[in-house]
Formats: C-alpha cells, structure tokens, sequence
C-alpha cells in the first residue's frame, strides 16, 4: 500500500527535476547544441533518451508485452515532448508542439546543422588570425581566444592545447619578439593559461619599463619637411 502511494509523488517531482535542470537553456535558435546537450543529460539521467533516438511506431498485432512497451515509449515520449517545447522560445513552441520528440530532434539537428558550420567556420577564422586590438591588453587578447576555443569546443570541434599557445605567440606583436625567442629557446611547454600568466608578467614588466607606449609612434618616412 505504502509504494502504491509513493508514485504519485515521485513522478511530478522527477519530472519538476528535469523541467528545472533543462530551462537553464532556452532554445532560441542560436544555441541548439547547449540546448540539447541540456535535454540530452537530463533525459540519461532518467534513462529516457532513447525516445530521441527511436521513432514511436504504434504496433498493428502485438502480444502483451510489446503493448506495454510501446505505451512506456508513448508516455515517456509525451514527456519529454513537453519537456523540449517548454524549453523553446514561443516561435520555436508554435512550429513544434505536435511533434514526437524523435522527429523534432531529427529535424532540428538538420536545420541547425548548417547553422553550426558557418558558426564554426568564422570562430576558426577569428581563432586563427585574432590580433591584439590597438592599445588593447594582450591578456585581454588571450582571454578572448580562450573564448574561441571554449566556443569551437561547444562545437564539438576540440582544440588542443599546443595549437592554442602556438596561435597565441604568433599572433604576438613585434614588441614581443624578444619574449616569443626566449619562450622558444627556453623550450617552454606551458599551457594556455600558463602562457596567460607568463604574459602578464611581462606585459607589467614592459609597461614599468616604458616599452608599451600608450599611443603607438607614427612611421617617419623621409626627412626634413617633405617626411611623412
């Protein structure tokens, strides 16, 4: 009798769970992979993926059991649809609230899947060829590729950590040539955020010795009063 009446208090308290973990995250159309990354662990955790996975098809002839396992995968199903359209935000809710779960993951993870590449392909660019702004900080420079990587990781494209500290010294301007030499010579195999460190040392370092002038000089080309 006693776990006859616990049910009815464990299953809208497990689904509350879920709903508040996987509301953290509102699909808005810019974030589909936190967004399912998201209903994705909270539905292993109740060990309810798998209707992402497995279309829901309805048994012509069945025996018993097959009966009761599609009406498990049914109302699990119900579930964790209502739990991916309340996480969405309203236009998003309008497109998708009849469908199964199966078809809507299937359907945005194609719709959204060119929208990840073009992201993809400019955070590679900005990753690739980011340089230090004018007057800007170089820890400030670094933190935002940190940023970079953090993105293409959330990307599901990885970064190692060498080519990060190997993008970051050559992307160094001319002022630092002199540390970038002896952080080679040095043999050096720090990781970024060592390299960070490294760096605001010898950034404070320039700045107490006068190295790093707040307005860059203007190239003088020529000489007397025709020099530009």
């Amino acid at each position: 009798m006693s776990s006859d009446q616990s049910v009815p208090h464990s299953n809208p308290g497990n689904v509350t769970s879920i709903l508040s973990l996987c509301s953290k995250v509102t699909l808005d159309g810019t974030n589909y992979n936190d967004w399912i990354c998201n209903i994705k662990m909270a539905l292993r955790f109740e060990h309810k993926e798998y209707v992402l996975e497995t279309e829901l098809v309805e048994p012509d002839t069945a025996t018993p059991e097959e009966i009761s396992s599609y009406q498990k995968h049914s109302d699990d199903a119900t579930k964790v649809a209502c739990i991916m359209i309340a996480t969405m935000n309203p236009e998003l809710q309008r497109i998708y609230e009849d469908y199964w779960p199966y078809k809507m993951h299937k359907e945005l993870t194609e719709k959204f899947r060119k929208q990840e590449r073009i992201e993809r392909r400019e955070v590679v660019k900005a990753f690739t060829n980011g340089k230090p702004k004018d007057r800007e900080s170089i820890c400030t420079h670094v933190q935002r590729i940190h940023g970079y990587m953090e993105r293409l990781r959330k990307l599901e494209m990885p970064v190692y950590e060498d080519l990060a500290v190997d993008i970051v010294l050559n992307s160094l301007p001319s002022s630092y040539d002199q540390f970038t030499l002896a952080y080679h010579l040095n043999n050096n195999q720090e990781t970024l955020a060592e390299l960070h460190h490294i760096l605001r040392t010898a950034e404070d370092g320039m700045k107490g010795k006068g190295l790093l002038p707040i307005n860059p000089p203007v190239l003088a080309i020529g000489s007397g009063k025709g020099k530009k």
